[in-house]
């Protein structure tokens, strides 16, 4: 069974949320965004190092997260942009994109961080403040450190992906995936997925990225050889 570095107490970095060993901030960097980001994040989300709502605000500038509780009402005018024409919030349940939707600056944008079933109840709420909007996201998620139950299921830093794209901004969109994939990778290796990891590298653009990253993670790899020996 995986490593969880929550329930077993494991030291963590404050800020990437992974064990020390495995700490990505070095190579993490903020990216302009050319979409308003807000993140709706249940509760359970918040302090799970898997979470892709958590790395949002870390790396997409501007980003706001806002927690959900069931029991707590929400205030629309917390979620409150100036200079915003449309607010969308994405989910399936939503409509194509306008073809001709307001410049990508004056765009607000919604994302549902949590389980596809708590989602549902976090709709309701907020499904009337804007445009439900779904996107057309197909094949497999990148997103291996957790069981997506099937295809075209992706987790909620994906959705802001394929929204970039969607939207002509790929540019924008490719920093961002660089960021999501180092924090796929770290959080395998911190489970102690030594395969999949290495398997998931493999195809990844993460290791022609952040190379000098890698290179700490193999140093600090304990050797073999010393591994569980007693001090003299």
């Amino acid at each position: 069974m995986a490593r969880s570095v929550v329930l077993q107490g494991t030291a963590r970095c404050p800020r990437c949320e992974v064990p020390p060993r495995w700490c990505i901030c070095a190579a993490q960097r903020t990216a302009p965004c050319p979409i308003h980001v807000d993140v709706l994040q249940h509760v359970l989300e918040a302090h799970r190092p898997s979470s892709t709502g958590n790395l949002i605000p870390r790396v997409v500038k501007g980003a706001r997260v806002f927690p959900y509780r069931r029991e707590r009402p929400l205030v629309r005018a917390e979620f409150t942009r100036p200079d915003v024409d449309e607010l969308w919030i994405l989910h399936p349940r939503g409509e194509e994109p306008p073809s001709s939707p307001a410049p990508a600056g004056r765009i607000q944008v919604l994302l549902l961080d949590a389980s596809w079933a708590q989602a549902g109840g976090m709709l309701a709420q907020v499904q009337d403040w804007g445009r439900r909007v779904r996107l057309p996201m197909s094949g497999n998620s990148r997103y291996a450190l957790r069981a997506q139950n099937g295809s075209d299921r992706f987790s909620t830093f994906e959705a802001l992906l394929f929204l970039l794209e969607a939207l002509g901004h790929a540019d924008a969109a490719a920093p961002l995936r660089l960021q999501f994939e180092l924090h796929v990778y770290a959080g395998l290796c911190a489970r102690g997925r030594k395969a999949e990891a290495e398997a998931y590298l493999a195809d990844s653009p993460v290791a022609a990225a952040f190379p000098e990253l890698l290179a700490e993670f193999a140093r600090k790899r304990p050797d073999p050889a010393t591994r569980g020996a007693k001090p003299a």
